[in-house]
């Protein structure tokens, strides 16, 4: 990551109060648009003292629960109800979100494993860069909403890494309680420092992210759950007025290592023999992928590695080697 200044620059005032709706803006020149800019959408809404939440969706752009939350949630929040700042971009890697990928069909790149960023880079290296260098240093929290994308599916759940710090300790597993998502999954020793909620980490923030349906689509149940959680989550940390909205208390889970997932070792059509939120057993079969090149072949048969809850499916029945066909989680104890 470069110390210079972003290449990116948004149009509104992020240190001013009142309501503002905007446009991050990427100088990006190419064939068809020779001065041609990208313009992602941006809103902060500032009112008194408290403190500043980053709101983000549109990560991955084939995950729609969080774009369509905070889309609305920029057009209905004013000033007069807010004690602090919110900055929300609804659509975090905008390309992805326009065409429904999860990559950038600009450079190929997936946002959410391209921190701290390339302040040079291509396009996603560079927004990036920007939301690690300008945005992050702003906010004591921040929340990015996922969803499973095209090609998984979610028991709705928040996820966050687990702190060195105590304090931040008690206050991710404060907000996992209130956020109201069926489970809450910490990832214990999570060594991957791409992601935005280990960008949240270094800048000492308190971030949490959630995974809430998928599949490609949007419910009315997946997004009930993505409202709730942004506005239970605003309302516990003082910047928004209102009560929390009760629900259940989540199952406390936690994503281990490799034999929390299941992988294709080969192309075929996948047969699960599993279906979402069922408890599996070591050894039990997950499935059997069969082979349209080769009929005669025998199905290969995928078996779990441990006793587990299934938190993710694979969604698509056709599977390539190294596709994850499973995610499993355990009881944090």
């Amino acid at each position: 990551m470069s110390d210079l200044a972003s290449r990116l620059r948004a149009d509104i005032d992020l240190d001013r109060k009142g309501k503002q709706r905007g446009f991050i803006t990427l100088a990006h020149s190419v064939h068809r648009s020779a001065y041609g800019l990208i313009q992602m959408p941006i809103a902060c809404i500032a009112n008194g003292s408290g403190p500043t939440v980053l709101l983000t969706a549109g990560n991955h752009g084939d995950e729609y629960e969080g774009q369509v939350a905070l889309l609305k949630l920029m057009a209905t929040l004013e000033p007069e109800q807010v004690a602090g700042r919110i900055v929300i971009v609804p659509a975090l890697n905008y390309a992805a979100s326009l065409a429904g990928l999860r990559t950038s069909p600009i450079d190929a790149v997936n946002l959410n494993r391209a921190f701290p960023g390339v302040r040079d880079g291509t396009p996603t290296q560079m927004m990036a860069h920007y939301v690690e260098t300008v945005l992050l240093p702003l906010a004591q929290i921040g929340l990015d909403l996922h969803a499973g994308g095209s090609s998984l599916e979610y028991v709705p759940s928040s996820l966050s890494r687990w702190p060195a710090d105590a304090r931040q300790r008690e206050q991710l597993l404060a907000i996992h309680r209130v956020f109201g998502c069926e489970l809450g999954i910490v990832a214990e020793g999570a060594s991957d420092d791409r992601t935005l909620s280990a960008a949240g980490l270094r800048h000492g923030g308190v971030h949490i992210a959630c995974e809430i349906g998928g599949g490609g689509t949007l419910t009315p149940r997946s997004l009930c759950f993505a409202e709730r959680g942004i506005r239970n989550l605003l309302v516990h940390v003082g910047v928004l007025q209102g009560e929390i909205e009760p629900a259940p208390p989540p199952r406390m889970m936690v994503v281990g290592g490799a034999d929390y997932h299941v992988y294709a070792p080969a192309r075929g059509l996948l047969e699960p023999a599993f279906s979402l939120g069922e408890r599996v057993h070591e050894g039990q079969t997950a499935g059997f992928i069969h082979f349209l090149e080769e009929p005669d072949r025998p199905p290969r048969r995928l078996a779990f590695a441990r006793d587990a809850l299934v938190v993710c499916r694979r969604v698509p029945a056709l599977v390539e080697p190294g596709d994850c066909i499973a995610q499993l989680a355990t009881d944090r104890v």
